[in-house]
């Protein structure tokens, strides 16, 4: 990992099915990103927030209701794609504070421009629906298809290529909601699977261990996509669609203090913190203290 860090805010809420998530950035910087990153001495350069479309002001979603919000949302993906392909050009790390999980299909697609990105998807969810599946058009449910070349030609190129992360290089870790037909999808997709039940039987070093031989092997390092769902929503409250029965603190904590040791991280991003729903931004802090660990910070 470089030590200067590209701090970059995806204020969206289209691709949700409840509105705040557009808040998550300023949420997270509320509770000093900037400081607490140069405090590990890294060096950081805030890039604001790239200009994101409002629902006030874009086409209404059922204009394709198994795709609500395309356009505004492949706009801003092409544009945070290349963003992140230009941070990653100056040596930069980008760190991208969302905004839903729709954003990562710019995030990572940015990213893997010109290399091979291994990726490392933890969420309760998979993500992996298309215009097929979904049973609810929401695109953040999408992305991890996108990514992996399934769904529309709009979100599956903004690497320069399709697919712009191949199977074989994405874990997903922590997943316990999943839909019917996503499901059969994800088992014939190659990508590697740890849910929930292989986190409580086998432990979560022993996943994360495992993951990142997947992410790593053949790869130019890895990008980490953290849906603050994946923890349990008596830790993390402020998220639009909480699961019981999540990761815990120390659990999310182990896992990116694990891929932070690996030395491979080239990009991250942070998603779906609603400080509407949140406590007293419990859970913007707990993205960032999380954020902190993938890029360095020890116990000791």
């Amino acid at each position: 990992m470089t030590h200067e860090i590209a701090i970059i805010g995806v204020p969206i809420d289209l691709g949700a099915g409840r509105r705040g998530v557009d808040m998550g950035p300023s949420a997270m910087r509320y509770t000093g990103l900037q400081g607490r990153l140069e405090g590990l001495g890294l060096r950081v350069v805030e890039l604001g927030n790239l200009p994101a479309p409002m629902v006030e002001t874009s086409e209404t979603p059922e204009t394709d209701s198994k795709l609500r919000y395309l356009q505004p949302i492949a706009g801003l993906c092409e544009s945070l794609a290349n963003s992140v392909a230009g941070c990653v050009e100056r040596g930069q790390t980008p760190l991208i504070l969302g905004g839903d999980h729709s954003l990562s299909i710019g995030s990572v697609s940015g990213s893997a421009r010109g290399r091979t990105l291994g990726l490392i998807w933890i969420d309760a969810h998979a993500d992996y629906n298309t215009a097929d599946t979904t049973p609810s058009g929401n695109i953040h449910g999408m992305s991890l298809a996108a990514l992996t070349g399934s769904g529309h030609p709009a979100l599956t190129g903004l690497a320069g290529r399709t697919p712009a992360i191949h199977p074989e290089h994405v874990a997903l870790v922590g997943a316990r909601d999943l839909d019917g037909a996503e499901r059969e999808a994800l088992r014939r997709s190659g990508i590697t699977v740890y849910t929930m039940h292989e986190v409580d039987r086998r432990g979560m070093a022993v996943v994360i261990e495992e993951a990142i031989q997947v992410i790593a092997r053949g790869t130019d390092g890895f990008h980490i996509s953290f849906d603050l769902d994946v923890v349990d929503p008596s830790e993390a409250p402020g998220v639009g669609t909480p699961v019981f029965g999540g990761i815990s603190y120390r659990e999310a904590h182990l896992a990116m203090e694990l891929l932070a040791q690996t030395g491979g991280v080239r990009s991250l991003d942070m998603v779906e913190v609603n400080p509407i729903l949140d406590e007293r931004n419990a859970t913007a802090e707990l993205a960032v203290e999380l954020a902190l660990s993938a890029l360095g910070k020890r116990i000791y």
